[in-house]
């Protein structure tokens, strides 16, 4: 079974660095146009290899910790992909949604008691800070199931934010390898951190975009309507021609 380690490893940098490099393309583009459907496409299928490809790393070296991250950056790549399929309240998860969140779930769980065991050391934070976003993130996901958002844009939220927070995934895992400089802790953490603020403020700013949207294509008020009709009442009693002065 040594032999597959090498194998998996490169295929794991390989499709990391394409999920790298191909994450800010699909930003970059037209949301919803054909080369952001495309791009998105590309770095889900590598997000994939990559999850696959560590597991099969784990499975060979036994490493239960890094097995539980690849688990949960999948995770993330899933969603982000399968709530395409739920753009209205009437739409129903599918099995495979409820398989994602109640696998997210147990492995939120086994991160945070994998943590606790070991939370004197670096390794441990990072499985609790993991194991907490997780439980979030899948029971977010059950509720969403149970009580689907009735907000026209919701599925749009989520799969950016999930895209978003897989792509947060990939940067985590260039810093732990090359940036070595930084504390461990940091090292997986910091950006997670910086990533969670770009996101809020990202949301902040579309959901800005989509209100002024919005507005400007809007039907008029029936108030709007009544000061219309009310301003062509007035109209009737107005000159058809503006007076003059007559000099005396």
């Amino acid at each position: 079974m040594e032999h597959l380690f090498p194998v998996a490893l490169g295929v794991h940098v390989l499709f990391g660095v394409v999920a790298l490099v191909i994450a800010p393309l699909a930003m970059a583009t037209v949301k919803g146009g054909l080369w952001h459907r495309r791009w998105g496409r590309i770095y889900f299928w590598a997000m994939a290899v990559v999850s696959l490809s560590a597991v099969v790393m784990c499975w060979v070296n036994r490493g239960v910790f890094l097995f539980l991250i690849a688990v949960f950056s999948f995770y993330l790549a899933l969603t982000g992909y399968t709530v395409l399929r739920r753009k209205q309240p009437e739409d129903r998860a599918s099995p495979l949604d409820w398989f994602a969140a109640a696998t997210m779930l147990l492995t939120a769980g086994a991160l945070i008691v994998w943590g606790l065991q070991s939370v004197d050391r670096g390794e441990g934070v990072v499985c609790v800070v993991f194991g907490a976003i997780g439980l979030f993130l899948g029971g977010s996901d059950v509720r969403s199931f149970i009580h689907p958002p009735q907000r026209e844009r919701a599925w749009w939220f989520a799969h950016m934010t999930r895209f978003l927070a897989a792509y947060i995934a990939t940067v985590t895992a260039f810093s732990v390898l090359n940036f070595e400089f930084l504390p461990f802790v940091w090292r997986w953490l910091w950006p997670t951190l910086v990533g969670a603020v770009g996101i809020s403020l990202w949301r902040r700013y579309y959901a800005r975009e989509f209100k002024r949207a919005d507005a400007a294509t809007a039907p008029p008020s029936a108030l709007a309507r009544r000061a219309a009709a009310s301003c062509d009442g007035l109209a009737e009693f107005a000159p058809d021609e503006p007076a003059t002065l007559r000099a005396p």
